[in-house]
């Protein structure tokens, strides 16, 4: 044991990893070898067996989105593995031992043998579920709590709308909404990826394509309108989706793939008590994430564990093809998370 009560039997000096060689396409990730990371005071070590794939990887890979200041420069924002390393401090506050399962939210370096996380952002898995969907959890869940329930405060008995229905983020809203009591309208690209939506507890799936979501909208909920919007779009959905709220009613953007400026009539948020949040998760506070993970440990863990709510994984690529992973991601052709397994 060293001086900070680290466990070292399974560390290793060296790992493999997948770095971004230069920013690019799919094809500048590059498996390489990297000195193990060393966990630092309130972290946790965990030797990885699979990494969840998110937007903000491909973001990285593309220069437009660095790794905040002190975050590793591997891409990779979720894990799943088992607990190798760690102060006894560290530990109790994640309530783990050494050779736990678990998964964990990471500021960055997931795509990685081994990885470093703040304890309180690392959580066991839920029983019953392998790491390849443990892997799945972590970014997802954790973007869905802070801006559907907590931002945007989505009550029983309300009906969200969840722009891109069949991302990784809207396979978790529709689940996780569905459970706790909500009615949920999706948005996707094609009729199949609707149909999959659907499977997973979507009320209702609109073809953005070959039908107009706000005239949707508005008719399955009788003219009424929608209570929360999550919005991965941005840009002139924006006005749009303005349209297709109730009174009172919420948007909560979390990415602005249709561009960051957006115009719309003011008044109506005056008229109508109308609010547009949103937020980024990777800058937020140490603090803040472990109180997001003590949320979800109580109130979506159980439901995972009971099966309300169910890791979709479209498909699973060997870290040394996460090029390829990426290229699907970019392609728009999956229906859930990517995973890459080590």
């Amino acid at each position: 044991m060293g001086e900070s009560g680290r466990a070292s039997a399974l560390v290793l000096a060296s790992m493999q990893a997948i770095e971004i060689s230069r920013p690019g396409g799919p094809e500048v990730l590059t498996p390489v070898e990297r000195p193990a990371p060393v966990p630092a005071a309130g972290e946790l070590l965990i030797e990885v067996s699979a990494s969840g794939v998110n937007r903000p990887d491909v973001l990285q890979r593309l220069g437009v989105y660095p790794p905040p200041p002190g975050a590793s420069d591997l891409p990779g924002l979720e894990v799943a593995g088992r607990v190798i390393g760690g102060s006894a401090e560290a530990l109790a506050l994640a309530n783990v031992a050494i050779g736990d399962r678990v998964c964990a939210l990471t500021h960055g370096g997931g795509y990685a043998q081994q990885c470093v996380a703040p304890a309180g952002q690392v959580l066991p898995v839920p029983r019953g579920l392998s790491d390849v969907e443990a892997a799945s959890l972590p970014e997802t869940c954790f973007t869905v709590w802070i801006n559907v329930f907590e931002r945007a405060r989505l009550q029983p008995g309300e009906t969200l709308l969840v722009q891109g229905g069949a991302s990784g983020i809207g396979v978790t809203a529709i689940q996780i909404a569905k459970a706790l009591g909500s009615k949920v309208i999706v948005t996707t690209g094609d009729d199949e990826k609707g149909r999959a939506c659907l499977a997973l507890g979507a009320d209702h799936a609109i073809n953005y394509k070959t039908q107009d979501f706000v005239a949707e909208a508005k008719r399955l909920t009788a003219g009424r309108g929608v209570d929360v919007i999550l919005d991965m779009v941005a840009g002139d959905y924006v006005a749009r989706e303005i349209e297709a709220l109730a009174d009172d009613g919420r948007i909560t953007i979390i990415a602005v793939q249709g561009g960051v400026k957006a115009g719309f009539d003011a008044g109506q948020l005056l008229r109508r008590r109308l609010s547009i949040t949103g937020s980024t998760l990777r800058p937020r506070t140490v603090e803040y994430k472990a109180q997001i993970a003590r949320a979800l440990r109580e109130r979506v863990w159980p439901l995972i564990e009971a099966g309300r709510v169910k890791p979709a994984i479209h498909a699973t690529f060997p870290a040394a093809q996460a090029s390829a992973a990426h290229a699907l991601m970019e392609s728009g052709k999956h229906v859930g998370k990517i995973v890459l397994s080590w």
